[in-house]
């Protein structure tokens, strides 16, 4: 629905006129004719004071984007930062304003899962302590900047979508809470929907290939950091663990953050398994468990990003991809100390 920095709904790119000026007339404003930043080029904006405020909506970049420490010092030199979620993260914690909003449980609506079916979401219990859904608060926060949403529900909304995006005109809310599974493109209300995009062949014709070249990574491992660090997820936990940290049945399996090292590496250092240490980078250091692992090769490190108390980004380097502008998460150049 748009949440690339260079496309509107359906993927439609900014720059093209024609099609922008269907949402123009739409919602009756200019649109940016432009793509936008990515994340990681906001905070170095954000850093020298070039952008100066941010709306934040269900996200904790002060642990999921690379460099933790860079990240903080842009957030901090924000004028005006609001964070909109269900519990006060890392994030909203530095958020000049805080707006609360409400879990999947709480609200009406529908979504599209990773199948691209759309399903429905039904309200199970009442907004809890002053929270409000997304939703509300969004059309309530652009009442507030002068702009009226005609948005009364998520009927309404889903309307909007049918109207604007072609491969969901036909996935109505009627459609969707009768309980029809629907997964786009699916132009017209008649129409059943596609269950095998790419059946025939690409949606976009035959297959385009096109040769690259080898880009090394920003760092590599040399003598005074001599491990390649790799960082990712875990089975029992999502993202910075804002939400499964707090299901205790999850944290009997995992509950603290670790570092997977190989028996080779920590026999050459002398490091017992279990035993604390000290993982530093060209950007920070962090206190972590190292745990004796097969899934590493010598030379290399693991570690999960879900643990604030030893947060994996206090180490990587938010240089990143020239194309796609994602950082070198799985690469970053460390060294292990053992502590005294």
């Amino acid at each position: 629905m748009g949440c690339l920095p260079n496309v509107l709904p359906g993927y439609v790119r900014v720059d093209e006129e024609g099609q922008r000026r269907r949402f123009e007339e739409y919602y009756g404003v200019r649109l940016p004719s432009r793509p936008g930043l990515t994340v990681t080029e906001m905070m170095h904006l954000a850093k020298e004071g070039r952008v100066r405020a941010m709306y934040i909506v269900g996200e904790n970049p002060l642990l999921t984007d690379p460099n933790s420490t860079h990240v903080e010092e842009a957030l901090k030199n924000l004028e005006f930062l609001v964070v909109q979620d269900m519990f006060l993260t890392e994030t909203a914690r530095l958020a000049h304003l805080v707006l609360p909003s409400t879990s999947f449980a709480e609200k009406e609506g529908t979504f599209t899962n990773t199948e691209r079916r759309v399903l429905p979401v039904r309200r199970a219990i009442e907004p809890l302590s002053g929270s409000k859904p997304d939703l509300e608060i969004v059309c309530l926060f652009s009442s507030a900047l002068g702009y009226d949403m005609a948005v009364k529900g998520p009927k309404d909304v889903l309307s909007e979508i049918n109207f604007l995006v072609p491969a969901y005109a036909g996935i109505t809310y009627e459609r969707v809470i009768a309980g029809q599974r629907i997964q786009w493109p699916c132009p017209s209300k008649d129409h059943p929907g596609t269950k095998f995009l790419h059946r025939d062949m690409f949606v976009s014709g035959r297959g385009r290939f096109h040769p690259v070249d080898f880009l090394p990574p920003s760092e590599w491992p040399d003598r005074q950091y001599p491990f390649l660090l790799s960082t990712g997820r875990i089975l029992f936990h999502y993202h910075t663990g804002s939400m499964t940290r707090r299901v205790e049945p999850l944290n009997l399996f995992s509950k603290e953050p670790f570092l997977e090292m190989s028996e080779e590496d920590l026999c050459a250092l002398g490091i017992e398994d279990g035993e604390r240490v000290r993982v530093v980078s060209r950007r920070g250091s962090i206190h972590i468990k190292v745990r004796r692992s097969e899934r590493v090769f010598q030379g290399s490190l693991f570690l999960p990003f879900h643990f604030s108390e030893a947060a994996a980004n206090m180490l990587t380097v938010d240089a990143v991809d020239p194309v796609s502008k994602i950082p070198e998460y799985k690469v970053c150049a460390v060294r292990v100390e053992r502590l005294a």
